[in-house]
Parts: C-alpha cells; structure tokens; sequence
C-alpha cells in the first residue's frame, strides 16, 4: 500500500501531535509540510485545516480520527486503549484539550505573543486575561496526573500526546511556565514526556 502522508506544517501542535504517534508506533511517514488552506489541504478537509492525511485511496482530516486510523491500522502498540471505559477516558482528555488547554495557550497566549503587529505591539490584555484560564487548565490536568502521571491508566496514550505538544509550547514563555510550574505533577509530565525521542525526533524547525 501507498505510504501515509501527513499533511501539515511541523509548527502546528496537531500535526505534532500526529507525528509522535507515529513516532511512538513506529509508522513510517511522509511529511508534507503545507499550510492551513493549501490546494492540498483544501482537497481533504472542508474547513481547510491540518493535519489532514493520505494512505492510498484513504483521506482524512480532524488530529483524532487520524490518530484513530494510524493507532487501528497499523502494528505496533496501541495508543487509544481498547477497553471502553479507557477509550472513553482517552476520548475526554482529547476534547479538553482540545478544547480548553490548545484555546488557552496556543489561541489566546501564543498566538498572540508571537504574532501581532509591530506598531502596536502584542495584545498584553488578552495575553494576561489568558493567565487565570491556563491556571484553571493547569489545576484540572495536575489532578489527573496525581495517580500515576498519565492521563489514562498508568501508560502513555493519544490523550497524552495530544495535549504535551500545547504544554510544551506554553512553557517556553515565562508568565506560561510560571503557571505551569506552580503544578508539580504537570511539571514533571512535562519534563518526562519531551525526554522521549518521539517529541524530541519530530520539533520544529527554528523560527527564522
């Protein structure tokens, strides 16, 4: 069969996130390094976002059911747990991050610390009023890592993978880490996790 393709640039968090599975199961992978809305993408995923992915006549987009695909189609260890309550609780932890921890601090702290307009300078309000909601995501992840450092059970999954790529990012700006660090057991998931090669063999290239 085709090799699979991952479309999508390497800075995104989802194709990160995409990437590392396939790190971790030991997939091999083309990357094809588009941006948001590019004919490629246009063709997949009718919002025009990425990651999208190829695999012979499969087309896909949206980071979860990829990461489902990639996790049933092919050997290796399993990521989404297979047991109900397991998927289940994989499933949770992918939503919230998705949608509380990657609005926080990548949409409404990162995005824009970085990018803004050079007369006006970065919007420290929004950057700041981000501060208390990536608090409150801290405290939600830091009481599900309490048991045995992982989200789901006691072994590294998507839920995982999905969600490092976002803490990570946040933690190479100051006032993020501050509130990150004030979490023990998210601090130290996050030092775990970005020791292992998966997140390590797919960062991005340095900003120019």
């Amino acid at each position: 069969m085709a090799d699979l393709e991952i479309l999508g640039i390497p800075l995104s968090n989802y194709v990160r996130s995409i990437r590392m599975l396939c790190e971790e199961k030991g997939v091999a992978y083309k990357l094809n390094p588009v941006f948001p809305h590019s004919p490629e993408v246009d063709a997949i995923h009718p919002a025009g976002q990425i990651p999208c992915l190829r695999h012979g006549d499969v087309a896909l987009f949206e980071s979860k059911a990829i990461a489902t695909y990639i996790d049933k189609a092919f050997p290796g260890p399993k990521f989404i747990p297979e047991d109900a309550l397991g998927a289940a609780r994989c499933e949770q932890w992918v939503s919230y991050g998705n949608g509380k921890v990657d609005d926080w601090i990548m949409r409404q702290f990162v995005v824009p610390s970085i990018f803004f307009n050079k007369e006006k300078g970065p919007d420290t309000a929004k950057i700041e009023a981000a501060l208390p909601e990536i608090e409150k995501c801290a405290a939600a992840l830091d009481k599900a890592l309490a048991a045995t450092g992982y989200l789901v059970g006691d072994a590294l999954t998507y839920a995982d993978m999905n969600v490092l790529p976002m803490l990570a990012t946040g933690a190479m700006f100051p006032a993020c880490k501050a509130v990150l660090d004030q979490h023990a057991h998210v601090s130290a998931y996050i030092a775990k996790l970005t020791a292992r090669d998966s997140f390590k063999n797919t960062a991005p290239p340095p900003r120019a």
